[in-house]
């Protein structure tokens, strides 16, 4: 078992009151599987996928990777397990404007303490692999969105990840764009074995996944 979220609760302040947004949503995840995400937009899979990568912290529950709870990691582990362990893709590419493509996805291998020569190495496989190798030296304002995205995935993969937690990726893509990013998912989880999360509500996308969880009502409806 690479994730295992049990029982998850969360909820946010409004107003004079609160949002229970999570109610005990649960879910497993492989390494190797290609799953899926799914429900309404405000449902809670931004939030969900938030919790499952340790930048938020659940109300209760417990989230266990490779058997570890990340709920007890105290913050340098934390920072080494988000790092490190997993791959981030949002829905806004939130690259940085003042860097290039491949200076963009070399900045989380930086931030572990690889070498700048070996990051950027990687960094120009990466781009390659993914078909932007000819655009590595453009910014971020002079990419197309799908070409936005997949420096995105790019930046995600760096570092090795066994799970990639992907934010509807395709939410501000056009329809070839958005086909186009679904097969890279399949492909890399094909090729690598990495682990693989989508959070949409695109039907297409919905059909590509090994797993299909829905969250409805703050729980995960399999």
């Amino acid at each position: 078992m690479l994730l295992d979220a049990e029982n998850i609760h969360k909820k946010f302040q409004s107003g004079d009151g609160f949002i229970e947004v999570l109610k005990g949503a649960s879910l497993q995840l492989e390494k190797g599987d290609l799953s899926i995400l799914s429900g309404q937009s405000g449902s809670g899979k931004s939030t969900f996928l938030y919790i499952l990568a340790g930048l938020i912290k659940p109300d209760s529950g417990d989230i266990r990777f490779d058997g570890e709870s990340i709920n007890e990691f105290r913050l340098e582990k934390l920072d080494i397990f988000r790092n490190s362990k997993i791959g981030f893709v949002f829905q806004m590419h939130h690259l940085m404007p003042d860097f290039t493509a491949v200076e963009n996805v070399m900045i989380p291998a930086l931030i572990k303490g690889i070498s700048r020569d070996q990051s950027y190495k990687r960094a120009r496989e990466l781009l390659s692999d993914l078909s932007i190798f000819h655009r590595i030296d453009h910014y971020p304002n002079q990419l197309s969105g799908g070409e936005q995205q997949r420096a995105a995935v790019a930046r995600a993969l760096i570092n090795s990840p066994e799970l990639l937690l992907a934010d509807e990726p395709t939410g501000n893509l056009d329809k070839e764009n958005a086909d186009s990013l679904i097969k890279l998912f399949t492909k890399l989880v094909d090729t690598t074995g990495v682990g693989v999360l989508i959070a949409t509500h695109n039907p297409d996308l919905a059909k590509t996944g090994k797993k299909l969880f829905r969250l409805s009502e703050g729980r995960i409806m399999t």
